[in-house]
């Protein structure tokens, strides 16, 4: 009996979301606790799942701050490691007006980006079902040894590899390294999930049934979840393709976590239904649940601090059938 169902590394920041102008009519910035695999957790941790998280911010008072914020969610911080000497990665969020963001991050180095395979503690990998990552981790070559290590060791102990490239152009030297490593995490996983513009950016396709299957030719991944955002998701799996509309929100503020959620919702189904025992029904159901789940985040500021409940997302399907 493994004692966590998922176990994420990865980075830990401070994402600055715009929140209205002051007095002065400057911009006012808010500072939400962030990163991809603390936001994955949270969302689990919702759904009931046990989740630990490996990393490493700053000791500082950002860093303080997030280790408080993500122990509050109940996921276990036992290896989330404060650095001394190096600052807590932040990143600023700006929002278009259809809730489409770009990123301006301050992370040359960041905490996160320094992760020492000595600081892992591998007792969390051999006690997990699942073990989810995503590029950023690659950025640096002594956090790409601990990442690479990690999954090694997971694998090797029986867990499910899941991964989520969550490209950020501005945080890789070249997009050609970005390209590399995202190979890197696809051949890996049993779990992949990835949204339609870096399908385009992995395999030259804007179509994504071409791009997946691409991906599946070259790379073999048992399931796949292709994100499209205004479009639904879809699910690839055993040679079954099933599509789920979105939940679009007149109440969108922003998309920030959205695929977050998105990943954790379906994580959990994997957790119920185990990778084998997926038919088109519940891959449907789990794109419909994971749609409404990231449908609901895009109308709150802050992902990893307000993930909805579980009854949030049954009623917010319900009402929207009606």
């Amino acid at each position: 009996m493994k004692k966590y169902d998922v176990v994420a590394l990865g980075e830990l920041l401070v994402d600055f979301t715009e929140n209205g102008m002051s007095a002065q009519m400057n911009p006012v910035f808010e500072a939400n606790p962030g990163g991809a695999p603390c936001n994955v957790l949270s969302m689990l941790q919702k759904l009931g799942n046990k989740t630990a998280f490996i990393g490493k911010v700053g000791k500082d008072s950002f860093g303080e701050m997030l280790g408080d914020v993500v122990a509050e969610q109940g996921i276990d911080t036992k290896n989330l490691i404060k650095d001394a000497e190096v600052p807590t990665t932040l990143a600023f969020v700006q929002t278009a007006p259809d809730g489409d963001r770009s990123f301006s991050f301050y992370r040359n180095p960041g905490a996160d980006m320094l992760l020492k395979e000595t600081e892992v503690d591998v007792s969390l990998l051999k006690s997990t079902l699942i073990f989810h990552f995503g590029s950023l981790s690659m950025t640096a070559q002594g956090v790409e040894a601990t990442t690479k290590m990690a999954v090694e060791t997971a694998r090797s102990a029986g867990a499910l590899i899941s991964f989520d490239p969550n490209l950020r152009p501005p945080l890789w030297d070249s997009l050609d390294t970005a390209k590399e490593k995202i190979a890197y995490g696809i051949s890996q996983c049993q779990i992949l999930k990835i949204s339609d513009d870096e399908i385009a950016f992995f395999t030259g396709s804007t179509n994504v049934d071409d791009g997946v299957a691409k991906i599946q030719e070259r790379y073999h991944t048992p399931l796949i979840f292709a994100t499209m955002g205004k479009q639904g998701s879809r699910a690839y799996h055993s040679g079954n393709r099933v599509e789920c509309g979105p939940f679009l929100n007149e109440d969108t503020i922003e998309t920030t976590g959205a695929g977050d959620t998105f990943m954790a919702c379906v994580l959990h189904g994997i957790l119920k239904y185990g990778l084998d025992g997926l038919d088109t029904q519940k891959l449907y159901d789990m794109l419909e649940f994971a749609n409404a789940a990231a449908s609901i985040i895009t109308a709150r500021k802050g992902a990893l601090k307000v993930m909805p409940e579980e009854s949030d997302v049954w009623k917010f399907i319900q009402e929207r059938r009606m």
